[in-house]
Parts: structure tokens; C-alpha cells; sequence
């Protein structure tokens, strides 16, 4: 080491910083991706040795399994709904905590909370709120509104809507980055636009919208991301049913992989789902030159 520059020096203290991490990923990452990509074209049952069967688990993912399709469209149908009202409900709670009021910290930190609450502990808050006969949100329908609530996580037409209601109470995530995009708007272009005469709907539209089309991309493409990978509340509150009402993707390849031990076609399901993520986060990126407005290209367009 003595006869190595500071930069060598340096470039080799830094890997040697690096290597915890660098083993981690290659163990249990970068190595168990390789290990299911080659799992996907053997039968696997554990139990006994791989058996080299090619693209045998893919052609039967299309061809003769039903619940694979089934799977498909639920996932689908909650990806669907979920992700423009989570969008939606976290822009809406950025712009209520971003206003300059006494103790709006508090309620910052209250609409935080439940995003980082353990999935399984929160599944079972939700099976107490979501109970057909004792439940909360039945009781503040019937008392509130004399409504009847539906059964929600017993019945096939409510099921995924219950689980999206889930989902929009953990939109603090969102809410938090949004809120820094609107931290990030100038006062100044507020201000310009209420000299203007421009109302606060006029202002939100024209200013505060076009200004967060960057956040409101980054929270689309990690809502798509995670919203096809719903599994806990599922596995803890319904299993799938009722009548695989809510058999989402995850959970069958948990199914097949640690139920009926076909590791090699739940490898295939994986690497599928993959493929599923990859082309919608693709088009979402092949879109965003149509609706994604970045100041700095504007204010190089206007310097050129």
C-alpha cells in the first residue's frame, strides 16, 4: 500500500466499504434471480431433483391453467383502480398538510404513520373495521348515512374494492413526496398569477399541476410497481375468495411454489409478472414526453 497513490488508495478503501453490500446483492439478489430464471425451464418439486422440461411451464401458463388467467385480471382490475385514486388521495392530502397553519406538523406525521405499519398488522386493523356485523365503516354508513354496508371482504363484488380502500389509507407515502414537489414551486409564479386575477382553482390547475407532472410520474411508475405485487392483506384476510375473487398474481405464485411445491412454475410466474411490470413501467416512460413537465428543459429551450 505504500507505494500507491492517494487515488488508489482511496478507490480501494471504497470497494472495501462496498463489499458487505457487494455480497449481499450477489447472495441474495443478483444469485437467486439467476437461480429462478434457470428454475423456470426444470419441474421442481423439491422434494426431488430438477428436470429439464424447456419451455414446458410457460406454454402451460397460457394454454392450460385457468387461475392463471383468473389471477391476471384481478390483479389487473385492482391495479386499475387503485393507483389513480392512490395518486389522487396523496396529492390531495399534500395540499392540505402543505398549508401554513399552526400544529400541521401533527397532521403530517398522523397521515404518514399508517405507510409504515407492518402489512400484516394492518390487515388485521382492517379485518376489525371492514367486519360485516360489528365492523366501523358498516356502523358509520348505517348511523351516518342509513346505508346497509355490503360484507366487503366476503362478498366477490366488494372484495378488491375493500382491499383499494386499504391501500388508500397508506397513502402517506405518496403524500410525503408530493409534498416535497410542492415545496419546490417557486412563491413567486403563486403570486404572479394572483396579481394576474387567477383564483386558487385557475392557480392549481395552471401552476401547481403542470409544476408536479416529475413527482406525479415517479409516485405512477412506483404505484403500478407495487399495486401488481399486492400479497400480504390478501394472504392475511381473504386467501383469495371468496370464489378467487381476490386470487391477485403473488399469491398464486405462492400457491404453486409453497403449496404445491412446483418451484419451477412459480419461477415461470415470476419472471412473467416481471415481464408484466417491466412493459407497463416502459409505457408509462414512453408517455411521459406527452404530459411531464421539467423547468429546466423549458428554461433551456428559452436560453437556446
Amino acid at each position: 500500500m505504500r507505494g500507491l497513490s492517494l487515488r488508489r488508495k482511496e478507490m480501494i478503501a471504497g470497494y472495501v466499504f462496498l463489499l458487505p453490500w457487494i455480497i449481499g446483492f450477489v447472495g441474495f439478489t443478483a444469485g437467486p434471480i439467476i437461480a429462478s430464471a434457470i428454475l423456470s425451464l426444470y419441474e421442481y418439486s423439491v422434494l426431488k431433483p430438477p428436470k429439464f422440461i424447456g419451455l414446458t411451464n410457460y406454454r402451460y401458463m397460457f394454454t392450460d391453467e385457468p387461475l392463471f388467467w383468473k389471477s391476471l385480471y384481478v390483479t389487473a382490475k385492482y391495479v386499475g383502480i387503485s393507483v389513480p385514486l392512490n395518486l389522487a388521495g396523496a396529492l390531495l392530502l399534500a395540499v392540505l398538510v402543505n398549508q401554513k397553519l399552526k400544529g400541521i406538523t401533527f397532521f403530517r406525521s398522523v397521515y404518514f404513520l399508517p405507510s409504515v405499519l407492518s402489512g400484516v398488522a394492518v390487515a388485521f386493523v382492517w379485518s376489525w373495521i371492514l367486519q360485516p356485523q360489528f365492523g366501523v365503516l358498516n356502523y358509520f354508513l348505517d348511523r351516518l348515512f342509513g346505508v346497509q354496508g355490503p360484507t366487503w371482504i366476503g362478498s366477490e363484488t366488494w372484495v378488491i374494492p375493500a382491499f383499494v380502500l386499504m391501500q388508500l389509507w397508506t397513502v402517506g407515502g405518496g403524500m410525503v413526496i408530493f409534498l416535497a414537489g410542492l415545496n419546490a414551486i417557486p412563491d413567486q409564479l403563486y403570486e404572479a398569477a394572483t396579481i394576474d386575477g387567477a383564483g386558487a382553482w385557475r392557480r392549481f390547475w395552471s401552476i401547481t399541476i403542470p409544476l408536479l407532472t416529475p413527482t406525479i410520474f415517479f409516485n405512477l411508475v412506483m404505484g403500478v410497481i407495487n399495486s401488481w405485487q399486492i400479497f400480504t392483506s390478501v394472504f392475511v384476510l381473504t386467501g383469495g375468495g371468496p370464489n378467487y375473487a381476490s386470487w391477485v398474481y403473488l399469491l398464486h405464485i405462492y400457491n404453486e411454489g409453497w403449496v404445491r411445491l412446483r418451484m419451477g412454475y412459480a419461477s415461470a410466474l415470476a419472471w412473467f409478472l416481471f415481464l408484466i411490470i417491466l412493459i407497463c413501467t416502459l409505457l408509462v416512460f414512453k408517455s411521459s414526453p406527452m404530459w411531464v413537465y421539467y423547468e429546466t428543459e423549458r428554461k433551456m429551450k428559452a436560453g437556446g
